[in-house]
Formats: structure tokens, C-alpha cells, sequence
């Protein structure tokens, strides 16, 4: 939780309880279904929440904002985000069912009023959002190719409506058809942990998509 607040010093007391929380939950639902490696769950702070988190370093997103966590998992990075941002709407949704329900457990004890989980896919999703995140290993143009119709073209935030994608390594093959208009941001220098050397948020405004 330490790391948290390295980075987050001004969270409340409200937001301090759910994150040190969540390890309880995790680590519990862990003992039952592994639903995270053994290594990672000790890691839960640095490579999960944080690197959620990371997204909260490019875009501060405006009261009333809607975002879509596609492929969620067992709520990363839709959960911490949420925490975070509480008058914010967050739709989580998997395609696995058992992900889902780790979910809403989790939502369940944690309170979180501003979170909707569903085990749904992406194509059968159509409402629309300010921004779709992604947490995965999804190719970019496919990703693109599924989600761009869920971004709302009604604009409330300082970055224009568009996609979050957390990834890492290198990718220049996989972003050559959007090079004009993405920004990729290098999570080691915004967080200084050496679990983030190497991995990027990719930001891709999708109305200026639309536009060129």
C-alpha cells in the first residue's frame, strides 16, 4: 500500500481503506481459485494496482466521465481506476464468466457503486464511452477495429475520447497505421520501479482518428 500513496499522496481516507482492502480480497479469492500467481499476488501493489494506476498519470478524467475496461480480468485496470475517480462511471466486462464473478465480489465488499461488471464480449457491447482501456496482450489494430464504435464523440475531458491500452515491450509493427496521432508514454518515468521498465501507455485519440 506504501507504493500507493509514493505516488498517490493526496488519496482519502475512503479511497486508502478500499486499496489496502483489496489485497485481503484478492489474496482470499487467490486461496480459492488462483486467480493470480503466487509470485504476483505479493506483488499485487506494484504490477497490478499501480500499473492500473498508470493510466490516472495521462488522463485525469473530468466528473461524469464513462470508461470501458475491456477484458477485464479480475478488475484490473478498471477496479483501481474506480477507486480513484469515484464520480466516474466504469463498465468492466470478460468474456470468462469465473473472472466475472471475482468481480463483482470484490465490487460487492469494496462498495463500489460506480462500477458495472458483465460477462459480455466487446462486440456486443454498443453504448458509448469517453475512453476503452485495456489491460492485455490484444493486437492494437484489432482492438482498434472492436472498440472504435463505443467511443462517444461528445467530448468532457482535456484529451479527446479515445483508447488506453497498457502494454509492454516493443511494438512499432502494431501501431504503423496510427504513428501520426498516438502518444505512447513510458511508464518507468512516472513511476520509478523497475517492474515498469519497459512498459508503456499507448493513447490513441480516437476522434482525430476519425478526422484524417
Amino acid at each position: 500500500m506504501l507504493i500507493i500513496l509514493k505516488y498517490f499522496p493526496d488519496l482519502t481516507s475512503e479511497q486508502i481503506f478500499r486499496f489496502e482492502k483489496m489485497a485481503t480480497l484478492y489474496r482470499g479469492w487467490n486461496r480459492k481459485i488462483n486467480i493470480i500467481s503466487r509470485k504476483e499476488i505479493d506483488l499485487l501493489y506494484e504490477n497490478h494496482i499501480l500499473h492500473s494506476l498508470s493510466i490516472a498519470k495521462i488522463i485525469s478524467l473530468s466528473p461524469g466521465s464513462k470508461i470501458l475496461d475491456v477484458g477485464t480480468g479480475v478488475g484490473f485496470p478498471g477496479i483501481p481506476l474506480a477507486i480513484l475517480f469515484p464520480s466516474c462511471k466504469f463498465v468492466l466486462i470478460d468474456s470468462m464468466r469465473k473472472r466475472i464473478k471475482v468481480v463483482q465480489s470484490i465490487l460487492e465488499a469494496l462498495d463500489l457503486k460506480n462500477v458495472t461488471a458483465m460477462n459480455v464480449r466487446v462486440e456486443d457491447v454498443f453504448e458509448k464511452f469517453d475512453f476503452v482501456a485495456l489491460r492485455a496482450v490484444a493486437a492494437f489494430p484489432a482492438f482498434v477495429g472492436l472498440v472504435e464504435k463505443n467511443i462517444s464523440q461528445n467530448q468532457q475531458n482535456s484529451l479527446p475520447n479515445g483508447i488506453v491500452y497498457l502494454k509492454g515491450g516493443n511494438f512499432p509493427e502494431e501501431i504503423k497505421d496510427f504513428e501520426q496521432i498516438i502518444k505512447i508514454s513510458e511508464i518507468i518515468k512516472i513511476f520509478n520501479e523497475p517492474f515498469f521498465d519497459n512498459k508503456k501507455v499507448v493513447y490513441l485519440p480516437v476522434r482525430k482518428m476519425f478526422m484524417t
